[in-house]
Parts: structure tokens; sequence; C-alpha cells
């Protein structure tokens, strides 16, 4: 890359934010389309406002239906760039009619999905550019005008040639009629059926390469239904349109329009069938779950039942209890606490007066403490109860053992 040009672009991308990344990406694109050149111009915002902005300007070769043609294309950078995506146009020439689809409206600007899903770490001028590449390789911006239909050009009009980022040198006088050294045949007369065939394509015509070493510039896809019967290299025909060329270009545009269509209706069925099959997976998904839903419903249906029945169980001997409790007369204490064996009754005797010894030998010692008992009468006293006590827990002891309790 030249120093000089790398210098330019520096300067005037000096007030954009992000000045470093948008110069790289100025930098691939100049290092790769040679035919865009680049600049810094107003433009002119739908609301009237106005702004300078850096703008490439100059052509794309597409290749359509086998033949190579140089789309003239101008990409504005925001001052924001690479954060938002750039506004891009297609700017046809005097002789050129912008042919309208869903990526050209028809004032030229371009729509792309590239555009519309912009990524500012990941998307960059040179893969939009092959995008445009590709799609108008399929659906061409531009066409060519019919004779009648192209304005002369002024004397000191120029059409601009591919050569990099020279915008002053690259340019030669639009071909007139007669032909410069044979490069273009002088344009053909009005045919028999009173209208001018297309402008020569690129099948029949070869021009020589021009100044900058390129050749061929802007032979683009002639409009369907001028397909005429002149011969470029036999320039003193006739140009009669006959019937079988009336036929034949009338199969062809039939068979391209029906293609179009046939793409239009598979790609369309295409996505219909893809957004079946997105609900049909959802639909599986939502089924399996409401599955397990009842699958676990059901088992808590079951185990509530079973409470249900165990509750009623319950509440029935509640009911029994009560009706009994109520026709007896009175409880007596020491009848309500009943052993099923005499073991178990030796055991709770021996418990119960364990404790109540306990109880005593507390109390002796509160009597000491507060004088109510002298020393001598504490110490008779409480080893009369403790050898009573030890004895108690030993026959706790043997009991338990006996009836199989921990000990």
């Amino acid at each position: 890359m030249n120093a000089g040009v790398e210098a330019q672009i520096t300067k005037l991308l000096s007030k954009y934010q992000n000045a470093a990344a948008a110069k790289r990406d100025v930098l691939l694109v100049v290092a790769n389309y040679r035919s865009l050149s680049y600049k810094l111009q107003q433009y002119v915002f739908n609301d009237g406002s106005a702004k300078d902005l850096f703008c490439l300007d100059g052509t794309i070769p597409v290749v359509y239906k086998n033949n190579t043609y140089y789309i003239p294309i101008c990409i504005w950078l925001m001052d924001t760039h690479p954060n938002n995506a750039p506004i891009c146009f297609v700017k046809p020439t005097p002789t050129m009619q912008i042919k309208c689809s869903m990526y050209v409206d028809y004032n030229g600007k371009i729509y792309l999905p590239y555009l519309h899903d912009w990524q500012p770490h990941t998307s960059d001028l040179v893969s939009l550019i092959q995008v445009m590449i590709f799609t108008f390789g399929d659906h061409p911006p531009v066409y060519s005008k019919p004779k009648e239909q192209v304005a002369p050009y002024p004397a000191s009009t120029f059409m601009p040639q591919p050569g990099g980022s020279g915008a002053g040198t690259g340019y030669l006088p639009y071909p007139t009629a007669g032909g410069s050294g044979g490069a273009f045949p002088p344009y053909p007369t009005r045919n028999n059926f009173g209208s001018y065939p297309p402008y020569p394509t690129p099948g029949n015509v070869n021009p020589g390469p021009n100044a900058s070493g390129y050749s061929g510039y802007m032979n683009f896809p002639t409009v369907p239904g001028y397909n005429s019967g002149y011969n470029p290299t036999n320039p003193g025909s006739t140009g009669t349109i006959t019937e079988e060329h009336i036929k034949a270009s009338l199969i062809s545009a039939v068979e391209d329009k029906l293609r179009r269509r046939l793409e239009e209706k598979v790609n369309q069925y295409q996505a219909e069938i893809d957004t079946l099959n997105r609900t049909k997976q959802e639909l599986v998904e939502g089924s399996t779950k409401i599955d397990a839903i009842i699958a676990r419903l059901q088992r808590e249906e079951v185990e509530m039942q079973k409470n249900i029945n165990i509750l009623r169980d319950k509440e029935q001997e509640l009911e029994k209890s009560l009706e009994s409790m109520e026709n007896s007369e009175g409880i007596d204490p020491d009848e309500a606490v009943t052993t099923t064996a005499p073991l178990y009754r030796q055991l709770l005797n021996s418990y119960a007066e364990e404790a109540a010894t306990e109880d005593a030998i507390y109390y002796l010692g509160e009597a000491l403490r507060s004088g109510v008992i002298d020393l001598e009468t504490f110490l008779k006293h409480v080893r009369q109860l403790s050898r009573k006590q030890f004895m108690l827990r030993a026959v706790m002891q043997k009991c338990r053992q006996k009836a199989g309790l921990a000990g």
C-alpha cells in the first residue's frame, strides 16, 4: 500500500470516532478493489441535515450469465463506523436504468441482510462488497436503456474507469458515433419496427484496453424484449428483427420469468417447511413435558388418596376414643398408667421411687443450706437415701437387661 494513500485516508478519517478501525477497513477495500476511489463528501440525510462523510465511489465486478459487468456503486461510511452499518447506493450512468428489486429501491439505495444484521466486531466492507457481487449476480440492479431513451453526452462528459483512488486521471471520454480506433462499432440505425437495438453486449463486442489497462467498461445486461438481429461485427447489416428473433427473445424472457418465480416459490415453501418443522419440534417437546406433568399428577393423586384413607381411619379412631371417654365415669391416675407385664411394672415402680429419692436428697441439701437441719442429721438421712437410690438403680438396670431394652 502506497504510504501517501494511507496518509490521505488517515487525514480524511481523522474526525471519525473509531478512526483506526475505519482506516483498517478502508485500506482492505482499496487494496482489493482498485476500481473504487475515496473522498470526503457531504451527505444529506432524509431530515435535511448534512454531514461530511467518507465515501467509496466506483465500480465492482459482477458476473451475470457468465459475463462480467461493472456495477457503479457508492458506499458512505457513518462517522461511527464500524459501529453502524454504511449507507450504500447504486449510481447508474445516463445510459443505465435502475432495476428495482427487494435489494435496490427506485432511488438506487441498497438493502441487504448483511447491512441489516451488521455487527461492529465481525462485519467489514470487503465482506459487504462480496455480498453485493454475489447478490447482484442473481439480481442485476441496472440495465442498459434503449437508444431513444439515452440523453446525448455533453462534449465535456467523462465516464470513470477503474484504476484505484486516483480520481482525476482515470477518466476517458464516452465513445462517439462511428467508433474510435475500432474500439466500439457505430451506433445501429433505427430498425424496421421503429425502435433501436440495445447496446452491444460482452458476448459479441470485445473493445480494446484503454489507458488504464481495463477493457469492456459498463457493458450491462440489456432490457428483455430488445434482443434484435443487429450484428455489431457487420455494421452494414439492416438490423431487421425476424420472427425467429422475436420468438427466441420471448422464450428467453418467459424462461427467466418462470425461473425467478419458481425460485421465489421454492424459497417461500422452504421457509414455510422450516417454520413447520420448528413448530413440530416445539409441539413434540411440549407434548413430552405435558406427559411428564400428567404422570407426576397421577402419582400425586394416588399418594393423596392413600393419605385421605389414613386420615379417615384416624378420624374414626378418635371418634371412638371420644365416645368411650364420654361414657366412662372417671379416670384413676394410678390405674391409667398400666404395664403389659410384671417386669415392666417393677421397672416403672423402681424408676418412680428412684426419682422421689433424688428429690428427697435435693430438699435435704436445701434444708442444710437454710439451717433447718444440722449437718449430722443431714449426713444420716443422705447416707440412707443414697444407699436406697443405689439399690433402685441396680434393680432398674437388671430389669432393662431382662426386658431386652437398651442400656
